[in-house]
């Protein structure tokens, strides 16, 4: 085979020992992320919303002030806020936590454009595996916001949903906010994955749509009527 037209993450190293010593520190590099995340993440307030969505969302648009006013109102109600820790939705909602004097978690990830971490956080993680990240936001977080974003904002929404419906994790609040944004999402998986049984009906109970931040808020905070471990009806 002609190695020029092979794509280049497909070429293989003369010596399996390189895959081998390569993979190993690896496996290093994994857990030092799962240490050192753990261990900061212990010292954190045990009450943290994630909350998802666009890099790109400008100062100037509708969902970036929705974000920011939700990041002030989950501290008003006694939530800390954890987010991806890059601009945009994320950017606004540490901005609002911020601003009120609460818990203003980022978790950002090493990309090649786009993601930089915002001045507004009281603590700040770096890493380099998305899989790592996903783990922090899953184990740390008691409910989850998520804003109109793209492909990331989709993988993180799916992601929760999968775990939630499989039983891997707890059930517990997850939000959509801005109904003209989602409701051709979920019009589209009520007429093909429901209607060829490929999710149940249950399955499209696991979140909830909102039009506002503070909706989202108080969705939340009626979830958790019985304490943060209570219930999600």
């Amino acid at each position: 085979m002609d190695e020029s037209v092979v794509p280049k993450q497909l070429t293989f190293a003369s010596n399996n020992h390189d895959f081998i010593a390569a993979d190993a520190w690896r496996i290093l590099r994994i857990m030092a992320e799962f240490v050192d995340s753990f261990e900061v993440m212990a010292k954190q307030p045990e009450t943290l919303v994630a909350v998802f969505g666009s890099a790109r969302i400008r100062e100037d648009e509708v969902p970036f002030q929705e974000a920011k006013t939700t990041g002030e109102l989950l501290v008003r109600n006694g939530y800390g806020v954890i987010t991806g820790g890059g601009s945009g939705i994320m950017g606004a909602a540490n901005w609002g936590a911020h601003e009120a004097g609460g818990c203003s978690i980022g978790l950002n990830i090493e990309l090649p454009h786009e993601q930089k971490p915002n001045p507004h956080q009281t603590t700040e993680l770096a890493f380099h595996y998305f899989f790592t990240r996903k783990v922090c936001f899953l184990k740390y977080a008691l409910a989850v916001i998520v804003f109109p974003g793209g492909f990331g904002t989709f993988d993180e929404f799916f992601e929760v949903l999968t775990m939630m419906q499989t039983g891997k994790i707890n059930r517990i609040p997850l939000v959509l906010v801005g109904k003209k944004f989602w409701s051709g999402l979920i019009e589209w998986l009520k007429q093909h994955p429901l209607k060829e049984r490929l999710i149940s009906p249950e399955d499209l109970d696991l979140f909830k749509l909102v039009d506002s931040g503070e909706e989202a808020v108080e969705y939340i905070s009626q979830c958790h009527r019985f304490g943060v471990r209570g219930t999600v009806r």
